[in-house]
């Protein structure tokens, strides 16, 4: 099973109760079709970019979950015909953690093949033409 993030924007005037009942529901969906839900995550009511359905405002719900295509097909089905969704977009997220720790371990990797830097107690770097034994010399004009 892959998993998916799941965004929806509903309408500000909706009561707490009812985004709760929302939230009920696409859980009840994702067990029902086989997924399982990992996380929700209320993030409450903001400032939309653009009007959507005369709204400028909305509250965000934030849904993690594993699944399979049924799933996330009868949960955008459902969400499509609720007059109180403003919007909603689903994310494959496991392609992009997958990416992420093969970034990390070339990453590790690199550090591993660098050259250690050359410590600071030998001193500062030498000028040219100047010996480490000869001192500097003023010059005569």
């Amino acid at each position: 099973m892959a998993k998916y993030e799941l965004m929806v924007i509903v309408r500000p005037d909706m009561a707490e109760e009812e985004t709760g009942k929302l939230v009920t529901q696409m859980e009840s969906i994702t067990a029902a079709t086989g997924g399982k839900v990992e996380k929700v995550e209320r993030m409450g009511r903001r400032r939309l970019a653009y009007r959507v359905h005369k709204q400028r405002e909305g509250i965000y719900v934030r849904l993690d979950f594993e699944g399979d295509g049924a799933t996330v097909h009868e949960l955008e089905r459902r969400l499509k015909v609720m007059d109180s969704v403003l919007k909603f977009m689903t994310i494959r997220v496991d392609d992009m953690i997958q990416r992420a720790a093969k970034f990390k371990a070339r990453l590790a990797r690199q550090e591993t093949r660098k050259p250690k830097p050359k410590s600071a107690a030998a001193g500062p770097p030498e000028l040219e033409g100047e010996s480490p034994t000869q001192e500097a010399q003023p010059r005569s004009e």
